[in-house]
């Protein structure tokens, strides 16, 4: 029996923050994929190895695990004022789907490298040594994103000695400014309050700040799920009875935001809300071994993707805990002692990551002008990814 052959396409390979993807410039995808649906869905699926019983990604290019089960596509923008259109998705492991509903803020410091390295940013945009400002429009949010990517030589720098905890090998630093990253459509806090009191069955009664900043994310107290705020991976994704359990708070807290209708959409909608728990600051041992004082972080925070643990912290989840953080009374904000402050550093699984915030109240509403933070990105393989034929 004759088989068609395996499809050509090409792609690379890169690193952004703590997360790996598969990146693809739109016009390099096979025509059919070149718009949403279901061959271009399936086409991702295919390459990325989803879905896989197993969970583990063998026979494709994802790893297994949320940060490493991604995809992003690039194009020239056709939004005026901007170099680029950045769509993410954010693929499932075990099942054929891929989400659509968020950004990833890790592989966003990877956008403006690929932009520059295959041709979408305007050349005399590029200076020959110093940053080259990046306008990033974010197609799945809707929202302007700004990489400050250095130049040497005219070349995107990748080597240097930032370092980023999560990330093993130090590199060049990128800094990300998200602009007014609140949800266009709704309210920073869609409940209307800083903090709520919602019965969730099962679990109880629980206090949380629900935000619309970065990605939609619902925030707990730790000490109210029976945590301290310092564990670590191992410590929650051997458990399945606290999995089903955080599941359980997202899925309603998803229904309290009006994300979701009924619990039964939570299911097909993984990627957003984020569900993250803070406590005060707490010296812990990280999972590399390092030693976090609590005296270098003002709170700790552990956040969950796609149904597990972070090693580290997701990008778009930093964009929330940073706001919340400079807003005064918010759970995030009460956990890091309640100051008026203009940044935060807060203790994950993998280390500390400061963020800086701008939020002011206008008229009872509070706003955000923009949440900043510092990743690194690089290339890891360039070239085509091969992947067998799907239907649509």
């Amino acid at each position: 029996m004759a088989f068609a052959p395996q499809l050509k396409i090409p792609a690379t390979y890169m690193r952004g923050g703590t997360s790996k993807g598969v990146f693809f410039h739109l016009l390099d995808l096979p025509e059919k994929a070149q718009q949403p649906g279901s061959y271009r869905d399936n086409l991702l699926l295919r390459i990325i190895g989803s879905p896989d019983p197993y969970q583990k990604h063998t026979d494709g290019m994802g790893g297994a695990t949320s940060s490493t089960s991604k995809t992003v596509i690039l194009s020239k923008s056709e939004k005026e004022n901007y170099d680029v259109d950045y769509l993410f998705g954010q693929v499932a492991i075990d099942k054929a789907h891929i989400d659509w509903s968020g950004n990833c803020g890790n592989l966003t410091a990877a956008v403006g490298a690929f932009a520059i390295n295959n041709g979408l940013i305007e050349p005399s945009r590029i200076p020959r040594n110093g940053i080259a400002e990046v306008r990033i429009w974010q197609v799945n949010i809707q929202k302007a994103i700004i990489a400050h990517v250095p130049i040497t030589n005219g070349e995107v720098q990748e080597t240097g000695d930032f370092e980023l905890d999560g990330v093993t090998f130090p590199a060049a630093e990128v800094k990300i400014e998200f602009i007014d990253p609140a949800d266009g459509e709704g309210a920073l806090f869609p409940t209307g309050n800083l903090v709520d009191t919602f019965d969730v069955p099962g679990v109880g009664s629980l206090e949380a700040t629900f935000i619309n900043a970065g990605i939609p994310t619902i925030f707990v107290n730790a000490n109210a799920i029976g945590y301290k705020g310092t564990e670590l991976q191992d410590d929650i994704n051997s458990d399945a009875n606290a999995l089903a359990r955080f599941e359980t708070i997202r899925a309603h807290g998803a229904v309290k935001m009006g994300l979701i209708k009924d619990l039964g959409e939570a299911a097909t909608r993984q990627h957003t809300p984020k569900i993250a728990f803070v406590s005060p600051a707490t010296s812990y041992t990280a999972s590399s071994g390092k030693e976090v004082q609590a005296d270098d972080i003002d709170l700790c925070v552990r956040a969950l993707s796609m149904g597990k643990l972070h090693h580290a912290m997701m990008g778009t989840a930093a964009v929330a805990i940073g706001t919340a953080a400079v807003i005064p009374g918010t759970l995030v904000n009460k956990a890091a002692g309640g100051d008026v402050r203009e940044s935060v550093t807060f203790g994950h699984p993998s280390g500390t990551l400061q963020v800086g915030a701008a939020a002011q109240k206008n008229n009872d509403q509070w706003q955000v002008e923009k949440v900043i933070m510092s990743r690194s990105a690089r290339i890891l393989m360039e070239g085509w990814v091969r992947t067998p034929p799907v239907e649509a």
